[in-house]
């Protein structure tokens, strides 16, 4: 079995999710399974994956170009797959934005995804752009890492069940 992380990261923080990700995908699959973790714009086709999870950070309420142009431009195989998403944004102690940070319903749809989950974030003012760090003020988050490691872990491992359980079976994918 052949399993693709891809992932678009502007400042690294969801990057470092996505090698979570693969590191636990990898102890839990074992030999059974070869996992890549790609940046998204690195990745030209899906084809030669079993499985694919595709992440981005979040800004503004929107993916990065990277890995939506990933779904836009290889939707038709995205959709022979095994696929989940996820993303990277809220922040903070509780998390903002409290209200849903990221609508991936149509990437969802293109994608023919099995689930989509939000991770928190990091925040480093240090590594951003002007507009981000406008948008961390207005929302009073203070530098940090709110990303949740033992919530990431369980969710590949959710994953590694789930593909275990189809490629055990014989299922080969959604084709």
């Amino acid at each position: 079995m052949k399993i693709l992380v891809a992932v678009a990261s502007r400042h690294g923080a969801t990057r470092d999710i996505a090698d979570e990700i693969g590191r636990c995908l990898r102890s839990e699959l074992g030999a059974r399974a070869v996992v890549e973790v790609l940046f998204a714009e690195n990745v030209a086709s899906v084809d030669d994956y079993d499985a694919v999870l595709l992440g981005s950070a979040v800004y503004m309420g929107h993916w990065l170009d990277g890995a939506a142009g990933l779904v836009e431009r290889q939707h038709e195989g995205l959709r022979q797959k095994d696929v989940w998403l996820f993303s990277s944004g809220p922040v903070g102690e509780p998390p903002k934005p409290a209200e849903d940070s990221v609508d991936v319903t149509g990437l969802v749809t293109l994608s023919g995804a099995r689930g989509h989950r939000v991770f928190s974030g990091r925040i480093d003012r240090s590594r951003l752009r002007l507009p981000e760090r406008a948008m961390v003020a207005a929302l009073r988050v203070k530098d940090g890492d709110y990303r949740d490691w033992t919530a990431v872990r369980d969710w590949a491992a959710e994953i590694a069940a789930q593909l275990k359980a189809t490629k055990g079976s014989g299922h080969a994918g959604r084709g």
